[in-house]
C-alpha cells in the first residue's frame, strides 16, 4: 500500500483543515498517482475537496466513525478493520492514502512506499504526519532536484518500509 504527502520541514501537513500551501506540480503529482487508483481518505479530508465530493476517477474510500454517515460516488466504511477488508478486493499497489492525520496514522503500519512532497519551510500547523526520517522502519531511496514554486523550495522524496 502506498500514501501521498505534503510535509513541511517539521513533517506538519495541515492547519485548520486547509493544506499548508498548494504548488501546481505538487498536485500534478497527486492526480498523475493517483488516478484510476484506490484512495482512502477520512471525512474532514473530503470536506476540503471542491464541493466536498470524492475524487474524479477514483475509487475512493472514506473512513468515519459515523454510521449514518454517507457520500455519493464512495464507499464509505467505519473502521480501519473495515477498511482492510474493503481493500482486500484490490492491488496493494493501487492503494494510495491520502490523509488526513489520523488516517495516516492509522494505515501507515500498512504501508511500503510513501511519496512525500517536503517542503524546505516550517508553516504554524495544528495537523502533522510522523517523522519518516526519525523511524528506523523506514528509508529514503529516491529525492529529485530541489524545485520551487515561488518562494517555496521543495523536493519530491521516496520512502521505502525497510524489508518490504
Amino acid at each position: 500500500m502506498n500514501l501521498i504527502v505534503n510535509v513541511d520541514k517539521n513533517w506538519a501537513i495541515g492547519q485548520q483543515g486547509k493544506l499548508l500551501v498548494s504548488i501546481p506540480e505538487d498536485m500534478k503529482f497527486f492526480r498523475q498517482e493517483t488516478t484510476g487508483k484506490v484512495v482512502v481518505l477520512g471525512r474532514k479530508t473530503l470536506a476540503t475537496f471542491p464541493g466536498g465530493q470524492p475524487l474524479k476517477n477514483r475509487t475512493n474510500i472514506i473512513l468515519s466513525r459515523n454510521p449514518d454517515y454517507h457520500v455519493q460516488g464512495a464507499l464509505v466504511c467505519h473502521s480501519v478493520e473495515e477498511v482492510l477488508e474493503e481493500l482486500k478486493a484490490y492491488d496493494t499497489r493501487d492503494v494510495y492514502i491520502i490523509g488526513g492525520e489520523s488516517i495516516y496514522r492509522a494505515f501507515l503500519p500498512y504501508c511500503d512506499l510513501a511519496h512525500v512532497t517536503r517542503l524546505d519551510e516550517a508553516y504554524e500547523a495544528d495537523a502533522w504526519f510522523p517523522d519518516l526520517e526519525a523511524d528506523p522502519a523506514w528509508e529514503l531511496t529516491g529525492e529529485s532536484e530541489e524545485k520551487t514554486y515561488f518562494d517555496v523550495a521543495f523536493r519530491f522524496c521516496r520512502y521505502e518500509r525497510r524489508g518490504a
